[in-house]
């Protein structure tokens, strides 16, 4: 192995989600796509689920001190440049979960509001959900609900763009600084926005014509952490991982009855290095 290697140590990207036992999303999806864009991937299980492609089919909840245990062996001996969450079913584990954010003064955090698994299935308690608002919001740098997520958060249908810009603004309101309305359900190009207060960017990408998008959410939310931990700034790493799930999508596996997963390998065999930082190139060749 080449000894560049050994001189330059990844960036420490933590994944606070559920498991996936199908391998699509939740932390499998996340770890594989923390490893490919070149950072060093941990986890902290909040929740385990029986799942394939067909559907969740069991959830299995991690106890709250148990998650406050996974967070503190992570953060007090290997050290988190860059976290996301994912799922989060219960308000005891979000306020678990945001005091540990407060407490290793995490501010590159990606809040991924997961609430509904692709086939349907309730990812989190009716009853979490205010604490989620009020405990987890606020600590977001960055915010990436899709579009039936931003309308529960947001209270408007979203339609179309406009309607995506006025979700958006209502959304910042409840505290994170950007927010990525992914436009994934609605028709056309793949259009998403980045917004703070200041306004808005589209991001927008081919639409594929598959049913293999099992854990896009979270492997797009992942890739913006990974990019976030590489030091860009939300712009870039937000462009940056668009484009990564884009690739990733085209690609996809057809794998399983149902919505298979997308293709994390896909963005290192892509044209022109589609994805891939200049962090992780760098370290390839041999730049600090």
């Amino acid at each position: 192995m080449d000894a560049t290697f050994d001189n330059h140590k990844p960036k420490r990207v933590l994944t606070i989600a559920g498991s996936d036992s199908g391998g699509g999303a939740g932390i499998q999806a996340d770890l594989k796509t923390i490893t490919v864009l070149g950072g060093f991937g941990m986890s902290v299980a909040t929740a385990l689920t029986a799942q394939n492609t067909l559907g969740v089919h069991g959830i299995h909840d991690v106890p709250p001190a148990f998650v406050a245990a996974q967070f503190d062996a992570v953060a007090q001996d290997i050290g988190i440049d860059a976290a996301k969450t994912g799922m989060l079913a219960t308000a005891d584990v979000i306020r678990t979960v945001a005091g540990k954010i407060r407490q290793y003064k995490i501010e590159k955090m990606v809040v991924d509001p997961v609430m509904v698994a692709k086939g349907g299935a309730a990812l989190i308690r009716e009853e979490a959900m205010a604490t989620l608002v009020a405990e987890l919001l606020p600590l977001a740098l960055i915010l990436t609900p899709n579009i039936p997520e931003a309308e529960v958060l947001s209270g408007i249908a979203i339609k179309g763009i406009d309607d995506m810009k006025e979700a958006a603004r209502e959304i910042l309101k409840l505290g994170p600084k950007y927010v990525v309305v992914k436009g994934g359900h609605l028709d056309g190009d793949a259009t998403d926005l980045l917004c703070d207060v200041e306004g808005c960017r589209v991001l927008r990408s081919q639409r594929f014509p598959t049913r293999d998008t099992h854990g896009t959410g979270c492997t797009f939310s992942a890739a913006l952490t990974t990019f976030l931990a590489c030091k860009m700034d939300v712009p870039e790493a937000a462009t940056a991982a668009k484009r990564y799930i884009s690739e990733a999508i085209r690609h996809a596996w057809r794998i399983g009855g149902g919505h298979g997963p997308t293709n994390h390998l896909a963005p290192l065999f892509a044209d022109g290095d589609a994805g891939i930082p200049d962090c992780w190139k760098d370290r390839i060749n041999g730049v600090s």
